[in-house]
This record gives structure tokens, C-alpha cells and sequence, in this order.
């Protein structure tokens, strides 16, 4: 066989090698497209995404017979604040308004956003504790120095299980990405970019 007579054959082997390749491409989309509408239904049924909006009370009756101990924990990842709760613990009467303060410092030279996630001990707890106000629902942008304090406003559900004395409230702050301190250090980078130019 003679370099000539390879020439179709190649060319027809590389005609169907980039038929497949552009029907795995077109499958790859199809599937990263469909991934979309799945994704938002396990957010909808394990309820992650909820966590940015006020809960609706459903049920106002007090439960006086009852205390439950609520443990307020705070953290940071990543950020250079100062985070914790004005008060450890709390009791409190299932159905009953409350609120819990938490300080947050941003002891920095510079504004830094964050933006906090919540987490419940036990983790079932997180259906019957409703959120009415609370600084997780959007980021938060401290400027430098700053200190803030940011309420709580919660009501524990009395469908509360009987056998959980106690509930742990966890708020982590994490930084956002592109918030004024992203921009703030970008820009400084540009400006060096463009001066060393």
C-alpha cells in the first residue's frame, strides 16, 4: 500500500473520529445543561437553599412547660474577623420570639465581605428552628475597624421532638469572593500592573 492509497483511508478515519468527538461534546452540554433543573429540585427538597430567606411560623402557641437550651456557637474560615455570640447559651419556650445578638469585628486596615452559614446539633433541628431575621440572609461588608452587633430573631417550633433538650445554633462566615476587599486588591494588582508598563 502506497502513501496515495492511505490518503482516503485516513481522511475517512479522521471524518469519523470528529463525529464522535463532536457527539461526546454535544452529549457533555446536554448533560451539564440538564444538570441545572435536577440540581434546583435537591436544592428544593433538602430545603439548601432556604437558608437566605425568613422561615414562616406556622404554629404561635407558647409551650411554657417546656425550656429548651439553645447553644450558640460562631466561627470564621478564612476571614481575619473577630465573630462570637453576645450570649452562649439561652433557654427558651418552644414558640416563643426570641432574640440573640452575635458581635462581629473586622479588625483589618481594609472592608471585608463575608457571608454566614448556619448549622443545627441535632441536625433534624433545622426544621423546627424558624428564622424571622438573621444576618445569614445576605453578605455581610464590614470597613476596616468596624464592629457590628447582628441579631437573631428566631422562634423554636413546639414540634420540637420532647427528647431534645438541646439545640446548637452554629453560624461559620466565610469571605465572598468579589466583595469590596476582592475589588480593593485587584485594583491595587491593575494599578501596579499598569505603572510597571
Amino acid at each position: 500500500m502506497t502513501t496515495r492509497d492511505a490518503g482516503p483511508a485516513l481522511r475517512a478515519d479522521n471524518r469519523s473520529i470528529l463525529a464522535r468527538l463532536v457527539v461526546v461534546a454535544a452529549a457533555m452540554f446536554a448533560f451539564g445543561y440538564a444538570l441545572v433543573p435536577f440540581y434546583e429540585k435537591i436544592c428544593q427538597v433538602t430545603g439548601l437553599r432556604d437558608i437566605d430567606r425568613p422561615a414562616e411560623v406556622r404554629n404561635t402557641q407558647v409551650d411554657a412547660s417546656r425550656n429548651v437550651r439553645i447553644e450558640l456557637d460562631a466561627n470564621t474560615r478564612g476571614l481575619p474577623w473577630t465573630f462570637r455570640p453576645l450570649v452562649a447559651t439561652i433557654d427558651v419556650h418552644p414558640g416563643a420570639l426570641t432574640q440573640v445578638d452575635f458581635e462581629i469585628v473586622n479588625p483589618t486596615d481594609r472592608p471585608v465581605t463575608g457571608q454566614a452559614i448556619p448549622s443545627y446539633l441535632p441536625r433534624n433541628a433545622s426544621e423546627y428552628f424558624r428564622k424571622l431575621d438573621c444576618f445569614c440572609f445576605s453578605t455581610q461588608t464590614l470597613q476596616a475597624g468596624e464592629r457590628r452587633r447582628m441579631p437573631v430573631v428566631f422562634v423554636l417550633d413546639p414540634e420540637l421532638p420532647a427528647d431534645v433538650p438541646v439545640v446548637t445554633l452554629s453560624y461559620t462566615f466565610f469571605e465572598v469572593e468579589g466583595g469590596p476587599s476582592a475589588r480593593a486588591a485587584s485594583g491595587r494588582d491593575n494599578g501596579s500592573a499598569a505603572r510597571g508598563s
